[in-house]
């Protein structure tokens, strides 16, 4: 049995490779064809491995793309909204929003009081940031676990930038 010490130092040090997670995925630039090109990669992965899954990918607040693959439902498409205001609203990673407020001992509801109709801060979005300038978009994927949902955008971001998997991924 692990102790609530256990549990909070394996979440401290989730949060740090999140956080690391997005110092290193910073791209050079960040185009409708670049969010395109995004969208395409999480297709191709989650094709390769028959994901139910819904991806999307914004520049500012504008949808570029988006698609649903088989076994996803209109869910999906809910989950993706509200993971991706989360994004917006703390220019940080779904999974590490929610993450950092269970670190604190409390819900994400607890801690900020927002509509969890309007927010989730569950694993999937991803902030798009762009070197020298700072986020300018949201990646975001639903339907699996929220950490699987969380790794295969990284995956992804990672194959974009052209860089080979590591434990960041």
């Amino acid at each position: 049995m692990t102790s609530n010490a256990d549990d909070r130092t394996a979440l401290t040090e989730l949060v740090a490779t999140l956080e690391a997670q997005e110092r290193d995925l910073v791209l050079p630039a960040f185009t409708h064809d670049d969010a395109w090109r995004l969208g395409c990669v999480l297709v191709e992965l989650a094709t390769e491995r028959d994901l139910p899954v819904t991806i999307d990918v914004r520049k500012g607040h504008q949808q570029v793309f988006h698609a649903a693959r088989e076994g996803s439902t209109p869910d999906n498409d809910s989950w993706v909204e509200r993971k991706v205001r989360v994004v917006q609203r703390f220019g940080a990673s779904s999974y590490l929003v929610g993450l950092r407020s269970k670190v604190r001992g409390q819900t994400f509801g607890e801690q900020h009081q927002l509509a969890l109709q309007e927010y989730a801060a569950h694993g999937g979005a991803f902030p798009v940031r762009v070197e020298g300038v700072g986020p300018v978009g949201v990646v975001t994927v639903s339907g699996l676990a929220q950490a699987d949902d969380h790794a295969l955008v990284v995956e992804a971001l990672r194959a974009f930038l052209g860089r080979p998997r590591t434990y960041l991924a």
